[in-house]
């Protein structure tokens, strides 16, 4: 995976500025709260959405069981088709392959639809290093291309701006991407987009190269799909001479039918809506119709890792609606850019590790990033147990050792020697009780655990002790 946003503190560090900042934590809870209100009503609309969330989920595993025979057969479907299918096994290869592409165009700019796939081999920056212009079209995508800025949601990447921060954006960064923002613009909602209308046009018109990924790929006829909301998406699909798509090889679904599960559980989950404005989908090229050339890099990075493990593969099943973030009160406190990844809120703890390692000290600080409460199962329309997931990296990253988790490893061998000795556990409960008033509530060297709470006080004796006396007799 990219090292974009490596070199970030650990979670737990990051974390906690963020929460010492009173307009992001306004921002986010509008905004989350906003989104999770309108999703819930969305989804009460269906009475078979438990149902389709199965459904979600069973197709979604099928389709990671066989994933090598779907992607060959996508494969063969897209270069029938008239396209050229390339395969990239981490970023720098993907980079490269792209890169590549657009110079053979002889052009030094592209524009792009919102992708979370380029987002997370660092595209834009390979480019830039290559001399070609990378131009965000989606609107939230602008903001945080033209402030310099990192995404914080999966959905939404400004969604850590307000109004305000938007316009004064705008104003003083939009001249020098292309077309300046209008003189006097206010921070009403319909001048902001038109400013960005405005800005991007020029753009829509003048490239000839346009860079994609995908939410869905059909192995049936290599179809890919992309929905959004704005329509910026279908002109960078139809317009430019070229396309490039670059898509996660979990993206895959078998065949027509799958999708249509996919098409009500996805708008109803990210942007609450029954459908989203702009469905767009392609299959390979077609003369007098939209590009004449398409590419399609099928991107690894880490994925087959992922597959590899039998509890953590639920998290590719993921299919981007960002619902687990607005429920999260993790993520609504510390907001996305504490991840350190394009992939923030409970799937980014849990897809993140996998794809990058537990290596670093950020990575092994992810699966701790979560109170384990179960509302990002809840809500997910894919019914991915991301608390599950989560434990089990847990235990992966205690497992590796290194700072606080050999005490940890040290205090669950000791654990599990107690438990497996029940005469020595009833002597260690009675010892433990008579001398009750002795304990401290917050014990030393557990101060990251006690700054928030203290230890519950011991009863008089033990559950142990309390069955034998008062049921014990005759039973």
């Amino acid at each position: 995976m990219s090292g974009t946003f490596l070199g970030m503190p650990a979670f737990p560090e990051a974390a906690r500025s963020a929460v010492a900042d009173p307009v992001l934590r306004a921002n986010l809870r509008h905004a989350t709260h906003t989104i999770r209100a309108r999703r819930a009503r969305a989804v009460a609309e269906l009475a078979d959405w438990e149902a389709l969330r199965r459904a979600g989920k069973e197709i979604k595993d099928h389709t990671l069981r066989h994933l090598d025979a779907h992607l060959l057969r996508l494969e063969e479907a897209v270069t029938s088709a008239g396209g050229v299918v390339h395969w990239a096994e981490d970023a720098e290869e993907a980079n490269r392959i792209v890169t590549e592409l657009v110079r053979a165009t002889g052009e030094r700019e592209v524009v792009k639809v919102k992708s979370m796939a380029t987002q997370e081999i660092g595209l834009n920056e390979a480019l830039e290093a290559a001399g070609i212009a990378a131009y965000e079209t989606d609107l939230a995508e602008l903001i945080v291309q033209l402030g310099e800025d990192r995404p914080s949601h999966i959905l939404v990447p400004a969604i850590h701006r307000n109004r305000g921060e938007i316009r004064r954006i705008f104003r003083d960064r939009m001249g020098a991407w292309g077309r300046p923002a209008p003189d006097g613009l206010t921070d009403e909602p319909a001048r902001l987009a038109e400013a960005a209308r405005l800005h991007l046009r020029e753009k829509f018109l003048r490239a000839k190269v346009g860079v994609s990924g995908a939410n869905f790929m059909v192995a049936e006829t290599g179809t890919l799909v992309v929905v959004e909301s704005e329509g910026n998406g279908r002109m960078c699909l139809t317009l430019p001479e070229t396309l490039i798509s670059v898509v996660g090889v979990e993206k895959v679904v078998p065949t027509w039918r799958d999708l249509e599960v996919f098409l009500q559980t996805l708008p109803r989950s990210s942007t609450a809506e029954r459908m989203n404005p702009y469905t767009s989908m392609w299959t390979g090229t077609s003369d007098g119709d939209g590009p004449r050339a398409f590419h399609l890099v099928l991107l690894d990075n880490g994925r087959t890792s992922a597959l590899a493990d039998a509890t953590g593969r639920q998290a590719l099943r993921c299919i981007r609606c960002s619902a687990c973030l607005n429920v999260c009160p993790v993520y609504e406190r510390a907001g996305g850019h504490a991840y350190g990844s394009v992939y923030p809120g409970p799937i980014g703890a849990i897809l993140t590790p996998q794809l990058r390692g537990t290596v670093s000290e950020l990575d092994a600080s992810l699966p701790y990033a979560s109170s384990l409460c179960g509302a990002c199962y809840e809500v997910c329309p894919v019914a991915i147990d991301i608390p599950e997931v989560l434990v089990s990296l847990r235990e992966r990253v205690a497992a590796r050792g290194g700072s606080g988790h050999r005490v940890e490893r040290a205090a669950m061998a000791a654990a599990t020697w107690l438990f497996d000795h029940p005469a020595a556990l009833a002597a260690g409960e009675r010892l433990a009780s008579a001398t009750r008033r002795l304990h401290p509530s917050r014990p030393p060297g557990a101060g990251a655990w006690t700054a928030g709470r203290e230890l519950p006080e011991l009863p008089e004796r033990s559950f142990r002790d309390w069955w034998r006396k008062e049921r014990g007799k005759g039973s």
